[in-house]
């Protein structure tokens, strides 16, 4: 299934980032496309059910297709129109951050998904992902042990409420 990731922006500029309840890293909104739904369409509902904001698509800015399974993220910047911030079953937290104070731990796609933005580029950035290479992995384990054991878990079928 393809998926979409909000990059939201309230009107003061800060950066829309919401924590995972069952990884518990900071990400943006987003999640699987479902059946007959657009990727513009699933940006706003993925949005909303995990932060209770209602967006507005400002652009879309990259489509990344994953090298392995060839799945693809649509990437859109959005803008807050209204509501308020609200956790969900898949967010355990909600923030606004300015984007030169990003909280850790977050996802490592953030800061270069920014870069990206942030290139103002007319057309959409299409790229592959390459896979997180295991030296990243090690990296990651001694810095958030805890975490890094929640996703193996998680991957392997454990469901772990927080």
């Amino acid at each position: 299934m393809d998926g979409c990731v909000g990059i939201v922006f309230d009107h003061h500029e800060k950066l829309l980032l919401v924590k995972r309840r069952d990884i518990p890293v900071w990400v943006f909104p987003g999640g699987g496309i479902e059946k007959g739904e657009t990727p513009k369409e699933a940006v706003i509902r993925e949005v909303f059910e995990e932060s209770g904001y209602k967006v507005k698509i400002t652009r879309k800015i990259a489509e990344y297709t994953y090298k392995v399974s060839g799945k693809k993220n649509h990437v859109f910047k959005c803008k807050i129109l209204s509501g308020n911030p609200r956790t969900s079953s898949e967010s355990k937290e909600i923030g606004l951050f300015n984007t030169d104070n990003l909280p850790k731990p977050r996802h490592p796609v953030i800061d270069q998904w920014l870069k990206d933005l942030y290139l103002n580029q007319k057309n959409v950035i299409k790229r592959q992902i390459e896979p997180v290479k295991t030296r990243e992995v090690l990296r990651q384990l001694f810095k958030y042990p805890t975490i890094i054991l929640r996703y193996f878990l998680f991957r392997l079928g454990f469901r772990i409420n927080t």
